[in-house]
């Protein structure tokens, strides 16, 4: 009898673990919850072509999108990304290269050399560095599907650094769709290959720019260094988070809305680093230059003897105490190839470094013709250090007194779109505007962008002369570090009398983020990557 009510028990029990078993299988399953990294960068995602403006932000939204054939690892040595294997020619003229396996375009169609070949010649015909470069190529083909052949005219040694360089414009590699797009015109569609895919569908400018793991994407198996190694994405969603007001995207990182900001004010600092749960973060070899951009093309800026006496008009250490007002933070350089660098020299700087004196500054805008036209000044108003650089500029070139200044106040998109203008300033177009670039990118007189004086080749302003670009030519094809330095001496000297731009100042700015949220960021001294950050 007890035994049989034993059966009739154990048999119940089964029926009813059965028929839980079912209904889990049959119950939906639990959501697990979306992991989204939310950052503040120091500007808004308002372009989507990473060719056509060397705007930082716009290289911030390549580098999720797309991937590189090789990048920079942590001690910023060259090391392939996309590429798997490749060699070089007993005469270092031809390069034969072999992409790696898995890579796929966002839309599922597999990478192929094609696209290689297509995005490079797109992207040398913009970049600075890589006009350099396509200047001393003789063909550049594809293969087969995996293997391509970059064939120089001259043993160029700086290929692969080129190719692995991280300050805009970076060399990514697109569909040979949208690399066929006429360079000088922007791409709308946004399908890369690399670790993120773009969500255009809530793309929302002055708002948000919301990307999504690219499930697809076969990182490399190297450990993430700088921008190279494996890409491994551990959120699903990133989402750039727009605050104009630096003191509202303070306020955002310390009451935990945001997890990262990419460029804190320097105002700011001491109340992030006293904030429990905030870390500050910055790379050895990180760094701004600032860059004080002037139109070659017009006057007063067309004749040298008015871009000579800007020397004497301008004062660096103002613009260091009001844009990085901590003493740890700024370099007062007078190189125009950065200082802490290899290249490191201020030869030429006399003038730059003298007391300022306006009645040498005002008898050099004479013997320039200078008759009192106003001068157009681009004003950005809401980038984070442009905008006071810009007041500081403004206030000084007043205190000249000599000086009838137009100032222009308007977005920093503004100015990007605007400073591409070769029309006099009456027509549109423009005298001065401010700017920066990493101290990575100044250090090379080949990828330093607004050093070049190639003329319709150079930057905007268009800087011209053709002694300044052969030195530049010599530079590159030095045959050891010792001839790089000594001609380096001779840009530099070349530069100060020439003046293809004015750098206004050097200085670091740390990386804030909320430790207590995420962990795994990659520190370096460019561009940010948003792989390896994992939510906690």
């Amino acid at each position: 009898m007890h035994s049989s009510n034993r059966r009739v028990r154990r048999g119940a029990a089964a029926a009813l673990v059965a028929a839980g078993l079912l209904a889990l299988a049959a119950a939906p399953a639990i959501a697990q919850p979306t992991k989204t990294l939310r950052a503040t960068m120091h500007a808004d995602v308002r372009t989507l072509d990473p060719f056509w403006t060397t705007q930082t932000i716009a290289g911030i939204h390549g580098l999720m999108v797309y991937d590189t054939l090789f990048s920079s690892d942590a001690k910023l040595d060259p090391q392939p990304q996309m590429v798997e294997t490749w060699s070089v020619s007993d005469d270092r003229r031809v390069y034969t290269f072999k992409l790696r396996d898995g890579l796929k375009f966002h839309d599922g169609s597999p990478v192929t050399s094609r696209d290689v070949v297509a995005s490079m010649g797109r992207w040398g015909k913009r970049d600075g560095a890589g006009k350099q470069l396509m200047g001393f190529t003789s063909s550049l083909t594809a293969k087969d599907d995996k293997t391509f052949v970059w064939t120089l005219t001259e043993p160029y040694g700086l290929l692969i650094d080129i190719l692995a360089k991280t300050g805009t414009s970076i060399p990514f590699v697109m569909r040979e769709k949208e690399a066929m797009v006429d360079p000088f015109q922007q791409i709308q569609d946004v399908v890369g290959s690399g670790p993120f895919a773009f969500k255009r569908d809530e793309w929302m400018p002055g708002n948000k720019t919301v990307y999504v793991k690219n499930q697809d994407y076969v990182p490399r198996k190297e450990p993430a260094s700088g921008h190279a190694g494996g890409k491994v994405v551990k959120v699903d969603r990133v989402e750039f988070i727009w605050m104009a007001d630096p003191q509202t995207a303070q306020s955002a990182l310390v009451a935990g809305e945001i997890d990262y900001l990419e460029n804190p004010a320097p105002d700011f600092l001491p109340m992030l680093e006293s904030s429990p749960g905030v870390t500050l973060a910055v790379h050895p070899a990180a760094g701004t230059m600032g860059i004080l951009q002037l139109n070659h093309l017009h006057p007063p800026f067309n004749n040298v003897k008015a871009r000579q006496a800007m020397f004497h008009i301008i004062n660096m250490p103002d613009f260091l105490n009001t844009i990085a007002a901590d003493k740890k933070l700024q370099t007062v350089c007078y190189s125009y190839l950065g200082c802490g660098v290899a290249m490191e020299t201020d030869a030429g700087s006399e003038p730059y470094k003298a007391p300022k004196d306006y009645k040498k500054a005002e008898a050099l805008f004479q013997e320039a013709g200078y008759k009192g036209e106003p001068i157009t000044i681009l004003h950005a108003t809401d980038h984070a250090y442009i905008n006071p650089a810009n007041l500081v500029m403004i206030q000084q070139l007043r205190r000249a007194g000599f000086l009838k200044l137009d100032v222009q106040a308007m977005d920093w998109g503004s100015v990007v779109a605007r400073r591409a203008k070769k029309e006099p300033p009456a027509q549109g177009g423009w005298n001065i505007f401010i700017t920066g670039t990493t101290v990575l990118t100044s250090s090379n007189p080949v990828t330093n962008t607004a050093l070049g004086m190639g003329c319709e080749k150079a930057w905007f302003g268009w800087p011209c002369n053709a002694d300044f670009e052969k030195l530049r030519r010599d530079w590159a094809f030095a045959p050891d570090m010792a001839q790089r330095k000594r001609i380096a001496v001779e840009i530099s000297k070349k530069a100060y009398e020439q003046v293809p731009f004015i750098h206004f100042s050097q200085w670091r700015n740390p990386v804030a983020y909320r430790s207590d949220q995420i962990s795994g960021v990659l520190v370096v001294p460019s561009v940010p990557p948003m792989w390896n950050i994992e939510k906690k």
